[in-house]
C-alpha cells in the first residue's frame, strides 16, 4: 500500500510558488530598508502582482513573516506515528520526520522569518494570535490521535506545553545556533517527558 501523499496539482504548485515568491521579496525588502519602512505595495510590486493579489495570499504584512506551509507536514507526520508510541514520543517523531521533508534551500528563509518575529514589536504582537491558533491546532491533532476531546485539560495543557517548548527552542536555536532546531526541540521534549529533573 502506498501511504505517500498525492503530489499537488499544477494550480496548487503555482499558488505555492507565488506565495514563496512574495515571502522571498518581502524578506529581501525587509533586509534592504527595514520592516517598518517596507509597504505591502512595495512587496507586491517586487513580486509582480497587485496589492489585491497579495492579500489573497497573506491577510497582513505581518502574516508574510509569521505564516508558512509547513504545519500540514508536521500534522501528517504526527498522525502517522506508530500507535504504541506515547504522545511525546509521537511529537518527537513528527518533529524529525516533518523537518526532514523541508527542502534545505528553504530553511534559511524560515529562520530569517522566525528571527524577525522575535525582533519586531508589530510581529511580537501578531504572534500572540498565532500562538493561540497553533495551540488549538495541536490540541485538535492530539485529540484526534487519542480519540478524545480537544477540550480535556490534559490535551490542552500538553498542546500549550508543546507550543511553549517549540518557541523556547526557537529562541535557543537563534541565540546558540550550534545544533539543528529539530535536535534542540527533541531534547526539550525529552526534558518534558522525564519531568525536568534538576
Amino acid at each position: 500500500m502506498n501511504n505517500s501523499s498525492p503530489k499537488p496539482g499544477l494550480r496548487e504548485r503555482k499558488k505555492l510558488k507565488t506565495r514563496a515568491t512574495i515571502q522571498e521579496n518581502a524578506l529581501r525588502l525587509f533586509r534592504e530598508q527595514g520592516y517598518q519602512a517596507t509597504t505591502v505595495e512595495q512587496i507586491a510590486e517586487a513580486s509582480e502582482i497587485s496589492p489585491s493579489t497579495f492579500f489573497r495570499y497573506f491577510s497582513t504584512k505581518e502574516a508574510v513573516v509569521l505564516e508558512d506551509d509547513y504545519d500540514p507536514l508536521l500534522i501528517e507526520s504526527f498522525l502517522k506515528q506508530p500507535p504504541e508510541l506515547s504522545i511525546i514520543q509521537a511529537l518527537k517523531g513528527a518533529v524529525k520526520d516533518g523537518f526532514d521533508q523541508i527542502p534545505e534551500d528553504e530553511v534559511v528563509g524560515i529562520w530569517e522569518r522566525v528571527s524577525l518575529s522575535y525582533e519586531i514589536p508589530e510581529l511580537q504582537a501578531a504572534m500572540i494570535q498565532q500562538i493561540i491558533t497553533t495551540g488549538e491546532m495541536v490540541a485538535s491533532v492530539i485529540a484526534q490521535r487519542q480519540g478524545c476531546s480537544k477540550d480535556e485539560l490534559r490535551v490542552r495543557s500538553l498542546a500549550a506545553a508543546f507550543v511553549g517548548i517549540a518557541m523556547a527552542s526557537q529562541k535557543f536555536f537563534i541565540e546558540q545556533h550550534d545544533r539543528s532546531y529539530p535536535d534542540i526541540l527533541t531534547e526539550a521534549l525529552s526534558l518534558l517527558e522525564t519531568g525536568y529533573n534538576f
